[in-house]
């Protein structure tokens, strides 16, 4: 017989159960929970305590690291654990930057190639990487051109809905009306976007830890991860943004949230001064030798 872990009452969380689940989480995802949270992230993992039949959280930290099913309970507590909230056309104003300014430099850059792979990491739903290929698409610079806008997120289900491609009213929140009339088809289920838009979209579940996965998607021109670092601690921060100056190009632009720098992050970018936004450049090999040589 099963035995019932948790009585009558439901499962406490100790301070020293939630200070090795914390660290196992930041060392696993990247994710940084507050010392505030403890009760907060109790209520939410409980019910998989009750699921795999665990008597305590320690019980869980231990099945999260040495169970034969533990990945597939690492995606279960990601779930559990993240936030994703986000929408068509996310501040504005930096994806102005990056459609007057921006795209314009990759088309004079690239064009010899005929090129362009955008990295959109921690996409969560997708929105984003749809917003980014729309916005390349409005441009009207890259016709018979290889584009690939790739998305990642830590989150399979965020993931899956991405791949569809169907959304609700509220992920189009700062739509122009034009905008949704043109690249989505209204079906009884949600928002559909085009066909001839998706072609240019992929998505995968990726850790942003994962340097090997990162490896395999290859050199971008672009990195957007805006609004994923708030969430990580700085040793975590420093090891995304690594990861990030490796597969941009030289030359390539990062751009972040609002509310996010490099500042006590990193030294390997230089700041691009766009007329309505500030964004990260990873130097190019002649401004990378001028810096050596000036050190």
């Amino acid at each position: 017989m099963a035995r019932t872990p948790f009585g009558d009452g439901d499962p406490i969380i100790r301070e020293d159960e939630y200070r090795l689940l914390r660290d196992l989480v930041s060392a696993r995802i990247g994710i940084n929970l507050a010392s505030t949270s403890r009760q907060s992230v109790a209520r939410r993992l409980r019910e998989r305590l009750s699921v795999l039949n665990l008597a305590s959280f320690t019980e869980y930290f231990q099945y999260l690291r040495f169970h034969p099913l533990a990945r597939h309970e690492w995606e279960e507590a990601v779930e559990l654990l993240t936030t994703n909230e986000t929408y068509f056309f996310r501040e504005d104003f930096q994806l102005r930057a990056f459609s007057d300014e921006i795209l314009p430099m990759l088309h004079e850059r690239n064009k010899q190639r005929k090129r362009l792979f955008i990295w959109s990491a921690g996409c969560s739903t997708g929105e984003e990487v749809y917003s980014i290929a729309i916005l390349v698409h409005q441009s009207n610079l890259f016709p018979g051109w290889d584009v690939r806008i790739f998305g990642s997120d830590i989150s399979r289900r965020c993931v899956a809905t991405a791949r569809r491609g169907v959304y609700g009213s509220a992920s189009f929140r700062a739509t122009p009306a034009e905008l949704r009339r043109q690249y989505f088809v209204e079906r009884p289920d949600g928002a559909h976007v085009v066909d001839w838009i998706k072609p240019m979209c992929h998505f995968g579940q990726m850790n942003l830890l994962d340097e090997d996965k990162a490896r395999i998607l290859g050199r971008v021109d672009v990195v957007f991860c805006r609004n994923v670092l708030i969430y990580f601690d700085a040793h975590v921060r420093r090891r995304v943004i690594d990861i990030f100056h490796d597969r941009l190009y030289p030359g390539g632009v990062l751009l972040l949230g609002h509310s996010e720098s490099l500042l006590n992050v990193s030294t390997a970018f230089e700041l691009l001064h766009l007329k309505e936004d500030l964004v990260y450049k990873k130097p190019t090999l002649a401004q990378s030798s001028t810096m050596a040589n000036r050190s």
